[in-house]
């Protein structure tokens, strides 16, 4: 019996021969599958966990009112949306590094990009600090309403050193994540998940301090989170953390750039939501819109940390494979996955359709609210489809380092067709959130029919060229 392996130049693992018969379809399909949701598991669990606790805090302030709901909605799709995807895209520069120099071997090189993207994240939130200053004008600026805005306002100054937490905590996760030490960050996530529900409990419904308890949960847990993962890299991970270098501050500059470029990609994207969210406060009953719109954001969002599980491991499967020098475990890497999402978006859909009347009461009592969000669930479902595909070519744009060209790519499909469909669907043909979010679609539907096309056409062997380029011009031995 033919074996489908071939040993290739890495120790640790070999490269696929061309996929030929049923046998080594089998084989293969299995073999990514068990690489594959080994990493993107506990990671989509830990994302699930992170994000439960915005979706949490979001429960709250929808139990404390409708301007409550409406005001925490805007601030997270706008304010926190602008620096979050900033700062998560930016990280994902040191994804690309990391998971590259695990699979070259270059063990030592982590640490430092680590430690680099600490100051550079670091720098940025303080760049960023005027944004939560101002939130008030800012949003007042864009038209939103006075009551929704002072409030948000005044969230957003009190949130500020959760703010900071993430220029720790986000590197961290990729210089994990490339190791496939992706356990503890479950962990890690599950407790403080446990934790900032007890403080939500105990300072909203014990103390009664309302937005400020919200607030006051949001920080400490944030902090707890990326003190915990500090203490497991500096303890745990003799492999690829060495202790503080100088080392750090050299070509910080390169360094910032190259991060700066592979936010384009994130920030582009995310923010086209805040666009959204901004436009959906200028419609008729503004605060049913944005609040109904913000109920179908956070399901979404559960179904997206999955996603971004996958498009974490892909991402780490693919930098891993083109480090390690074998294309075509990259490339059968991408297919498993595609096919894997696919499913699960179908799945995920299914499930809103049936439960379009329940879903909203999780957030809400108000039937209006309820009524609203419900009638967005067609729209909720097929996003999901859409998000399934789009996260896993966007784990392979990452896994290959391609972010700065995406980034063109997401301005023409979201900025330049998305948006003007849906504010002509929104408002000329008085669609409300669901035209708003039908140009959504449509600029995702573009946005993927380009990056398959691309990836359709990829040399695999020529990006193993181009990653051992990447690791000599980065390397921390020069």
């Amino acid at each position: 019996m033919e074996t489908p392996l071939i040993i290739k130049s890495f120790n640790s693992e070999s490269d696929y021969l061309a996929v030929k018969s049923l046998k080594d379809v089998k084989y293969v399909l299995w073999n990514e599958t068990v690489k594959i949701w080994k990493i993107a598991l506990p990671v989509a669990l830990s994302l699930l966990f992170q994000n439960l606790n915005n979706s949490s805090t979001s429960i709250y302030a929808g139990h404390l009112g409708d301007i409550e709901l409406s005001s925490f909605s805007v601030y997270q799709s706008v304010i926190n949306s602008i620096y979050f995807s900033m700062l998560y895209g930016m990280s994902n520069a040191l994804a690309t590094l990391c998971g590259q120099a695990y699979g070259a071997g270059q063990f030592r090189n982590a640490g430092i990009y680590l430690q680099r993207s600490w100051i550079v994240l670091l720098t940025t939130c303080i760049l960023l600090l005027p944004i939560q200053l101002y939130a008030t004008p800012i949003l007042k600026f864009f038209g939103q309403e006075k009551e929704i805005t002072d409030l948000a306002g005044k969230y957003a100054i009190l949130v500020i050193p959760y703010m900071f937490s993430y220029a720790i905590n986000l590197p961290l996760m990729k210089f994990l994540q490339a190791q496939s030490k992706v356990n503890v960050i479950m962990y890690i996530s599950v407790v403080t998940l446990l934790i900032q529900n007890g403080l939500l409990y105990i300072f909203i419904n014990v103390f009664d301090f309302g937005i400020i308890g919200l607030a006051m949960a949001s920080n400490i847990s944030g902090w707890i989170f990326s003190v915990a993962l500090v203490i497991y890299a500096i303890g745990w991970c003799k492999e690829g953390w060495n202790g503080l270098s100088l080392k750090a501050f050299k070509e910080l500059w390169e360094f910032t750039k190259l991060s700066l470029g592979s936010s384009v990609m994130i920030c582009l994207e995310q923010w086209y939501s805040a666009c959204i969210m901004l436009l959906a406060g200028h419609l008729d009953n503004p605060v049913i819109a944005v609040g109904s719109f913000s109920i179908c954001l956070n399901i979404q969002g559960w179904n997206l940390m999955l996603l971004l599980g996958v498009s974490s491991a892909v991402s780490v499967r693919v930098s891993n494979t083109l480090g390690m020098s074998h294309p075509r475990a990259a490339k059968y890497s991408f297919l498993v996955t595609m096919f894997q999402s696919l499913l699960l978006g179908i799945i995920f859909m299914t499930v809103i359709f049936l439960s379009k009347q329940e879903f909203p009461m999780i957030f809400t009592k108000s039937e209006d609210m309820i009524h609203a969000a419900s009638e967005l669930a067609y729209l909720l479902g097929i996003t999901m489809i859409l998000n399934s595909v789009a996260q896993t070519i966007s784990g392979v744009v990452i896994g290959c380092g391609w972010q700065v060209m995406v980034g063109y790519i997401n301005l023409a499909c979201y900025y330049i067709v998305g948006l003007p469909i849906g504010i002509f669907l929104g408002f000329n043909q008085h669609l409300g959130v669901k035209g708003l979010w039908g140009g959504t679609m449509c600029g995702s539907v573009l946005q993927i029919l380009v990056l398959a096309v691309i990836i359709y056409k990829t040399n695999w062997t020529k990006e193993v060229e181009q990653t051992a380029d990447r690791m000599r011009t980065w390397s921390t031995n020069k």
